[in-house]
């Protein structure tokens, strides 16, 4: 066995080989970049070494700086968790010719399966079944057209290289291949430096199942089950379980011995994944789609199912040991349930978010485990990719494991950065998801009804009572108010002669239109709150603010407790996987800003980035909807457009500019309306 290993990634993987490499009594290696610093893989790992700025292209991508890492600090391995150059040919030969072991398949393995043209006609001599779809490599457009119609739509057209969904492009229109055909090749060429395409049928309602295989240098290779990934998002899976309520088990059994005829073609070793579409209504109807030469992101499913650390039989298979068991001794037990974290806001579009995580508590035990990158005061930039931890449920059947999943995401707290983790806990109690009857397109045809839009009024209420225990710790129920209070000091709104005046809190919640909170002492001890468009107010009969040590904040409104993690400043509140970032508004500044620019309409930045593209400069004429801008965070892209015809009466940014959600970029005057122009005219 290795004495040290180098993790040539960074966040939730990096975190999780870490463990357990020291588990198995082996120094580990993390790498950082600049914005890495103070991440938590680096301060769990044995020694950390700088390998460069933060643009992932001079760091983690830098093939050079990670062999001289190991070099320095004497890692006789490397492995390179997901993403980044797990799958990269050239870093496994780099490391093999730089005397190091890389903890993966052969080079030649991973090139082959990384070519999804070649990789398709290599399993396909092997016996296992593909998707009907064009054969050969470096196909035109009109020949993809041409086998676009032989199969017939609809069909997916696929980018031969990378994955992850980009470039991909169904068609259910023969008119409008041509078109389609340029976009994916354009989105593949700037993803992956190749625009080589692929054709395939697409089957409608799909299910995606795949199969984790493990071999050693030995001839052996078996499998270990498969998991469900058929809850996805824009290509991406966001659930996975194992195992599939859809297979029987001679239909597991066979797609497992295509999976291990799979990895027999391309001579793999270690740990990899087979991926299959199966149609929903005929599971036996499989057909093979790619390998993935890695280490999943679902990999702990079948941990939990299997009683398997994947990690630890990477290594052992990378030094050389032969695999002690064989295919009849792999067992499935019991049932487990991952759910993938990720810095977004569903109820801006799913856009990438990201700031500071003042708060943090994720859920480990009793079933539950939390494979996470993410500690207080870590920075969420737009660097990198969006996930920030994966929880996993495991449970002696499928609804104990959902149940428990549910609960855990309930009681995940992230404060400072926006999640999905709301999101989820609802797709999970989905009635389609609870009966197990899935497909790759339910989460988007459901995804609108699963969004929280609106902010719900006991949140406003909750942050302006909290806002008021500052001014009045009357609100603060005794021991927590100990001490002397000031009685002239504190804001009950008590006058001599009338009624309490209120006391006005306004309140903003990023992407929905400002609030005004009022609160008032009553005679009875008591205190009501009444928010914007509400004739009766709500009754409180005080709170129990969070601490420095307890997220925890109660509040009572009309007789029902209402409990929330919080940040004592009520800026961030969070419930059951949602959180809301409560800003204080100002109405005079905003009604000045306004003024500035009357008519005019500022553009913000949609999501946290950096401003990549600016096309226009002040005092541009604009059309409506052309594009301005455009900001890019987590390797997405969003354009900025303008909202009207116009002039560009400001502009605040420069290619390469870093900014937070919500910033504003530019501003459009209107174009003045043909009357008025005629009257201004005439006026002369």
């Amino acid at each position: 066995m290795f004495d040290t290993v180098l993790v040539a990634n960074r966040g939730e993987i990096a975190v999780r080989v870490i463990r357990t490499l020291r588990a198995m009594g082996v120094r580990s290696v993390a790498v950082f970049s600049d914005a890495d610093a103070d991440a938590r893989h680096v301060r769990e790992a044995d020694t950390a070494v700088r390998i460069g700025p933060p643009p992932a292209a001079d760091s983690y991508l830098s093939v050079e700086r990670l062999l001289e890492a190991a070099a320095r600090t004497g890692a006789q391995a490397v492995h390179p968790g997901y993403g980044f150059l797990a799958e990269n040919a050239g870093f496994a030969r780099a490391c093999a010719d730089a005397g190091l072991v890389f903890i993966g398949p052969p080079a030649d393995a991973i090139a082959l399966m990384g070519d999804k043209i070649r990789a398709k006609a290599t399993v396909r001599e092997a016996g296992v079944p593909v998707v009907p779809g064009s054969s050969g490599s470096g196909l035109t457009d009109d020949q993809l057209i041409a086998a676009a119609r032989e199969i017939g739509v609809p069909v997916l057209l696929k980018p031969s290289a990378g994955g992850g969904g980009k470039g991909m492009r169904l068609v259910r229109d023969t008119a409008a291949l041509a078109e389609e055909i340029a976009a994916a090749r354009r989105e593949a060429r700037a993803s992956f430096g190749d625009d080589t395409l692929l054709v395939e049928r697409w089957v409608d309602r799909p299910r995606h199942i795949e199969i984790q295989v493990l071999a050693d240098g030995h001839g052996n290779v078996l499998h270990l089950g498969e998991r469900e990934c058929s809850l996805q998002r824009r290509h991406q899976k966001i659930v996975e379980e194992a195992p599939s309520v859809l297979l029987d088990e001679a239909t597991r059994a066979s797609m497992g011995e295509a999976a291990v005829q799979a990895a027999r073609s391309c001579g793999y070793r270690g740990a990899g994944t087979v991926e299959f579409i199966v149609p929903g209504g005929d599971p036996s109807s499989y057909y093979f789609m790619e390998m993935n030469t890695r280490l999943q992101v679902e990999h702990p499913v079948t941990e939990l199912v299997t009683g398997l650390d994947l990690v630890e039989w990477q290594l052992r298979v990378a030094a050389g040991e032969p695999l002690p068991f064989g295919q009849d001794d792999v067992r499935l037990t019991g049932h487990a349930v991952e759910a993938r974290v990720c810095a977004e806001d569903p109820a801006r579009g799913f856009l990438p978010s990201g700031g500071t995580v003042l708060r943090l508590r994720e859920p480990q035990g009793d079933g539950v485990r939390t494979d996470s990158g993410l500690s207080e005061g870590a920075e969420v930039g737009s660097l990198y990719d969006p996930m920030l931890s994966k929880v996993i449920a495991y449970g002696p059947d499928r609804e104990s494991a959902l149940r428990k999943l549910r609960a855990a995401l309930a009681g995940t707290v992230t404060l400072g950065v926006q999640t999905n983790a709301g999101f989820l806990r609802r797709l999970l109690a989905h009635p389609a998801v609870v009966a197990g009857e899935l497909d790759t397109g339910l989460v988007e045809r459901e995804a609108a009804s699963l969004v929280t839009a609106d902010v719900p009024p006991d949140v406003y209420a909750a942050a302006a009572l909290l806002r008021q225990a500052a001014l009045d710790p009357a609100l603060v129920p005794a021991p927590a108010a100990a001490g002397w209070v000031d009685p002239f000091s504190v804001a009950d709104g008590w006058r001599l002669g009338g009624e309490p005046a209120w006391t006005a809190h306004h309140l903003h919640v990023p992407g929905h239109d400002p609030v005004t909170v009022r609160v008032r002492g009553t005679a009875d001890g008591e205190w009501e709150v009444l928010l914007d468009g509400e004739e009766t107010p709500r009754r409180s009969s005080g709170i129990l603010p969070p601490r420095p040590d307890d997220p925890r904040f109660v509040c009572r409104l009309d007789g029902v407790t209402h409990a929330f993690a919080a940040l004592p400043d009520g800026a961030w509140l969070g419930r059951d996987g949602d959180a809301w970032h409560v800003r204080d508004h100002d109405p005079v500044a905003a009604s000045l800003t306004r003024g500035a620019h009357a008519g005019a309409d500022s553009l913000t930045a949609p999501m946290p980035g950096t401003v990549t593209v600016v096309k226009v400069a002040v005092g541009d004429e604009v059309a409506a909807g052309q594009s301005l801008l455009v900001v890019e965070a987590m390797k997405m892209e969003h354009v900025i457009c303008a909202p009207h015809a116009g002039t560009v009466a400001e502009l605040d940014v420069t290619p390469g500019t870093t900014v937070a959600m919500d910033q504003v970029l530019a501003v459009v005057a209107p174009a003045a309306e043909p009357a008025a122009d005629q009257a201004r005219e005439e006026a002369k």
